[in-house]
C-alpha cells in the first residue's frame, strides 16, 4: 500500500472510530471499564438513598450508627489491545476482509479509551510477537496504532495465541482490561488464557465470517490455507464433505465458547460486513 493509501484509510478509520467512540460507546465504555477500578477512600455517616451493601459494619458497632464505606473510581486504567494480526485473518466474503474490520474494532477501542482518560497499548501477534507498542495517550499515539495495524504486511501467518497471553503477563506487570481481537484459529492457548485472565480483566472479541460456518455448494473448488500455505482440491457438491466440515466447524466453535466459560472471560462475536456496533454495545452493557 502506498503512503497516499495509507493515510486515506486511516483517515477514514479515524473518522469512523472516533464518531463511534463519542457519540455511541463513551458513556457504555465508562460504565463497563472504568467502574471495575475502585479503591477504598473513607468512611462517612450513612446518608438516605445509600447503598446498604457498603455499610462498615465494624465502624458502625463501635460508633452505635450506621456508616458507609466510600469508595473512589480509579482516574486511569491501562488499555491493551492484543491483535491477532495472522494470515487467516485475510479473508472476506462480505465487503470486508477480517484484518480490516480487526483494524476498525481496535481504533474504536482505543478512541473509547482515550475519551476516557486512559492508556492504550497493543501487541500484535501472529506466531510470534510481531510488535509491542506501550501504553500511551493521544490521538498521535492511536493514529500509530491504526497505522501499524492495517500496514502490516505478515513475513509468517500461523496463530499462536498462547505466545501472545505469555508475552503480555510478562510486559505488563498491573492490572489492566484487556482486549484479544481474533478469529482464534489456533490451539493450546487455554492455560495461557487462564494465567492471564487471572491477572488482568481480560476480554475476548472474536472475528468471523458467515461463509467460514459452512461450505457452500461450489462443485470442485481449489481451497488455499493462508496460515500453511497449503492447498487442496474439495468436492462441495458431496453432501457428505459439507456435513463434516459444517461438524468440525461447530465442535471447534464450542470448544472456544467453553473456554471462555471456564475461565469467565467476557466474550463477543463480530461478522465481517455487519455493523460491529450492536455486538459491541451488547458486551459493554452486559458487563455494565
Amino acid at each position: 500500500m502506498d503512503s497516499i493509501s495509507l493515510i486515506k484509510k486511516v483517515r477514514k478509520i479515524e473518522i469512523k472510530a472516533k464518531g463511534l467512540s463519542s457519540q455511541v460507546f463513551s458513556g457504555e465504555y465508562h460504565s463497563a471499564f472504568k467502574g471495575r477500578g475502585m479503591a477504598f477512600s473513607e468512611v462517612r455517616e450513612y446518608q438516605y438513598g445509600d447503598d446498604v451493601r457498603n455499610i462498615d459494619w465494624n465502624v458502625t458497632a463501635r460508633l452505635n450508627h450506621p456508616y458507609v464505606k466510600v469508595f473512589e473510581e480509579e482516574r486511569e486504567l491501562t488499555v491493551m489491545l492484543l491483535v491477532d494480526v495472522s494470515g487467516s485473518n485475510r479473508f472476506g466474503t462480505l465487503l470486508q476482509f477480517k484484518q480490516d474490520l480487526i483494524a476498525e474494532v481496535a481504533a474504536t477501542l482505543a478512541f473509547s479509551a482515550i475519551t476516557n482518560n486512559d492508556k492504550v497499548g497493543v501487541i500484535m501477534f501472529s506466531d510470534h510477537i510481531v510488535q509491542f507498542i506501550p501504553p500511551k495517550k493521544g490521538r498521535t499515539h492511536i493514529l500509530r496504532i491504526i497505522r501499524e495495524l492495517i500496514s502490516y504486511n505478515p513475513t509468517t501467518s500461523g496463530t499462536d495465541i498462547g505466545e501472545a497471553m505469555r508475552y503480555f503477563t510478562s510486559v505488563i506487570k498491573k492490572r489492566c482490561t484487556a482486549f484479544l481481537i481474533s478469529d482464534f484459529y489456533a490451539a493450546g492457548y487455554e492455560h495461557a488464557m487462564k494465567i492471564a485472565s487471572r491477572k488482568h480483566d481480560l476480554v475476548a472479541i472474536r472475528i468471523s465470517d458467515r461463509r467460514e460456518k459452512e461450505l457452500t455448494d461450489l462443485g470442485l473448488a481449489k481451497f488455499y490455507d493462508p496460515e500453511s500455505g497449503s492447498t487442496a482440491w474439495v468436492d462441495t457438491s458431496s453432501a457428505s464433505v459439507r456435513r463434516q466440515y459444517s461438524k468440525a466447524y461447530t465442535s471447534m466453535e464450542e470448544q472456544i465458547v467453553n473456554t471462555f466459560q471456564r475461565y469467565g472471560i467476557d466474550n463477543t462475536e463480530i461478522m465481517t460486513g455487519e455493523d460491529f456496533a450492536k455486538p459491541l454495545m451488547k458486551l459493554f452493557k452486559m458487563r455494565a
